[in-house]
């Protein structure tokens, strides 16, 4: 099979019919062996039934329905368990996306050699309260993964190679991420593709300002895992280490300097009158504390079933 469409979706019902009708001529027109596949996620209106009679009637027609709402990123991972297809292609269910732009999608990957294609919607038809914190998040996002060559991580419309999906786990709401989790699973040649963005036709955006600040915190989670996952001695051995030093070395100048009053006569008062001496303490047992959690965090890494799993791309 060529192409495997996964079309995740929550209460979509109008667009369904419009959106199968145009994936379908557009196979059919570059002559694609192809499935399509509606993950349901949780949907309240008739999006299922409608999916079912698409699914009666077009045998390349599949779909997964999630008995309550989870999220985009469990709705990819359903539907990349599912995929049949040597490539991979992920829309929106809203008709924002173009399907027009799969035929080249699928050139990228088959003839350019590219293991991840990313749309770019250049020119966008959302409001200023969204495409702003977009531009930001895509900035943040470029920083921290290395990936400078994407405009737009978390646009919908992506292709990908079959093995690319197949190796990554798409979790909680990392589906923003899915370019920079295919980066740390070995999948370095990641292309883009300026894409049409239409405005939504039916229906109102899911977009929420609480996606824009888990977005960050997930890339914090990512990145962190990305550096430190194996080896969380690396990080919270060292920031501790450091600390109890610090501790330590104030702790010292305290005592010596009430050795030195002493020695010379000069009025003196005790240890423990001086506010440094328990913020030096305190310093040592967070320092501590924190070379523990390393330690507690390497013996977790060490039992984990994937601590050798290595992505291995060829063997002789």
């Amino acid at each position: 099979m060529d192409i495997s469409v996964i079309v995740p979706l929550y209460n979509e019902e109008e667009s369904l019919p419009e959106l199968h009708a145009w994936i379908k001529r557009v196979m059919d027109a570059n002559g694609f062996s192809y499935e399509i596949i509606f993950v349901n996620d949780g949907s309240t209106d008739g999006s299922w039934k409608v999916i079912e009679s698409l699914s009666k009637d077009n045998k390349e027609v599949k779909g997964i329905k999630f008995r309550r709402n989870y999220g985009k990123s469990p709705a990819l991972f359903c539907g990349f368990e599912r995929a049949e297809g040597d490539v991979v292609i992920t829309m929106d269910a809203d008709l924002q996306d173009s399907p027009d732009e799969i035929p080249e999608l699928y050139r990228m990957i088959t003839v350019d050699g590219y293991d991840l294609v990313s749309g770019w919607k250049q020119k966008r038809y959302d409001p200023l309260s969204k495409t702003i914190p977009t531009k930001l998040f895509n900035a943040t996002a470029r920083a921290v993964s290395g990936i400078h060559n994407l405009h737009d991580f978390n646009c919908g419309l992506k292709a990908y190679r079959k093995e690319v999906i197949k190796n990554i786990e798409v979790y909680g709401e990392m589906h923003r991420y899915i370019p920079y989790l295919a980066k740390n699973a070995g999948f370095s040649k990641i292309g883009e593709k300026v894409v049409h963005h239409q405005a939504r036709k039916y229906g109102k955006t899911k977009f929420g300002l609480n996606r824009f600040v888990n977005g960050y915190l997930d890339l914090l989670t990512l990145w962190f895992l990305s550096k430190f996952g194996i080896k969380p001695m690396h990080i919270f051995g060292f920031l501790g280490s450091i600390m109890f030093i610090l501790g330590f070395i104030a702790v010292a100048i305290i005592g010596v300097n009430k050795l030195y009053d002493l020695y010379a006569g000069n009025p003196y008062r005790l240890i423990t009158d001086s506010p440094y001496f328990y913020l030096a303490l305190t310093t040592m047992i967070i320092g501590t504390q924190l070379f523990l959690a390393g330690f507690i965090g390497e013996l977790i890494a060490r039992n984990a079933p994937e601590r050798n799993k290595y992505q291995i791309e060829k063997e002789l």
